[in-house]
């Protein structure tokens, strides 16, 4: 969610993310692994304050996952 203190939109959100793996398939517009650590949210787009993405994942085990970078 997208809870900016200034009302701002926020985009190229970029999550640290290891080497991230799903046994089921998410659409690459909503999350996708780039490169080691480092997962693009949205495709990159804005996320307009207040609204939320989300999506499933499968693995046995869970991915800590944490925003490295945003745009405001």
């Amino acid at each position: 969610m997208n809870v900016c203190t200034t009302g701002c939109d926020i985009s190229s959100i970029h999550l640290t993310c290891g080497w991230f793996s799903s046994a089921r398939l998410i659409n690459p517009r909503v999350f996708k692994r780039l490169r080691y650590n480092d997962c693009l949210v949205n495709n990159g787009n804005r996320l307009a304050n207040g609204h939320t993405i989300s999506f499933q994942y499968a693995n046995t085990f869970r991915y800590p996952l944490s925003v490295s970078s945003v745009t405001c």
